[in-house]
């Protein structure tokens, strides 16, 4: 009797693991509902990062104004997923070189419908300052990326249309425009290019306010982890409007290192170094 229950219930997960495919396949493939196509896209995307647990990285930032000096700094990151409604990633960015920004923290909770919350420690001060969600669109210390770039990209964030699929390089992607629900973003809208073979980001374009668009972030050098979970190991943000440029270099990337929830903390701040 048992293993026909455990038959049975196999059998069962098995037909709605299909079924839940057919749906995700048809959706990907209606061009007649941009809408459910875009969103499709978006959620499998979302699937296939599901479940890495935590992770650490060893970074360099290198800036470039729009002159082509360029300076270095050297980061550590620290992500924890949280799979709650609602709720989003933890992560801590800490920098440890060069001496002028050595030891600055910045703490970020993502929220799906709230505003995230984020706060940034300057050593010089010996003081937490809490990012308010009107400036997530400033500048992350003098980067190209803004703060609001730097927290987890929940699903729920965004309202997704398909706009066409189209060659990106060697593979065939679906561009699709994210448009924020959340308050007080920086952008009006985004435009994404998701590869569909691995659905991982290739390329975002990023529109102001004034629905300009403002900069464009391109993804390389992408790896796969623990067989599953692929990680951009170079990031490039150009801002088309100052000419000014920043590239996240990730030189190492760790997976389920026993990191716990209570290690990202705004008290940790202070114990970065």
């Amino acid at each position: 009797m048992m293993n026909k229950i455990l038959l049975a219930s196999v059998f069962s997960l098995s037909l709605a693991a299909f079924a839940g495919s057919l749906s995700s396949g048809s959706a990907l493939a209606d061009n007649s509902d941009p809408v459910a196509k875009g969103t499709a896209v978006a959620e499998e995307w979302d699937r296939r990062d599901q479940g890495f647990g935590d992770s650490e990285a060893l970074m360099k930032m290198e800036l470039e104004n729009r002159h082509g000096e360029k300076s270095l700094r050297e980061m550590r990151q620290q992500i924890f997923e949280i799979q709650e409604d609602g709720q989003g990633d933890k992560s801590l960015t800490v920098f440890d070189e060069p001496r002028d920004v050595k030891g600055t923290a910045f703490l970020s909770f993502a929220k799906t419908f709230d505003p995230d919350d984020q706060w940034l420690y300057l050593p010089a001060l010996k003081r937490v300052k809490r990012i308010s969600s009107k400036n997530k669109s400033g500048p992350f210390v003098g980067s190209e990326f803004a703060y609001e770039d730097l927290t987890a990209q929940e699903l729920k964030k965004y309202t997704y249309t398909w706009l066409r699929d189209e060659p990106c390089g060697d593979l065939q992607c679906a561009v699709i425009e994210q448009t924020p629900v959340y308050e007080d973003s920086g952008y009006t809208r985004m435009v994404s290019w998701y590869d569909l073979s691995e659905y991982r980001q290739q390329k975002i374009d990023y529109y102001d306010r004034k629905n300009e668009l403002l900069k464009t972030l391109t993804f390389g050098d992408y790896r796969q982890y623990l067989d599953k979970f692929w990680r951009s190991h170079d990031m490039y943000m150009v801002n088309h409007q100052t000419g000014k440029k920043t590239r996240l270099i990730f030189e190492k990337i760790e997976f389920q290192t026993g990191l716990q929830e209570s290690d990202l903390t705004k008290n940790s701040l202070k114990r970065v170094n």
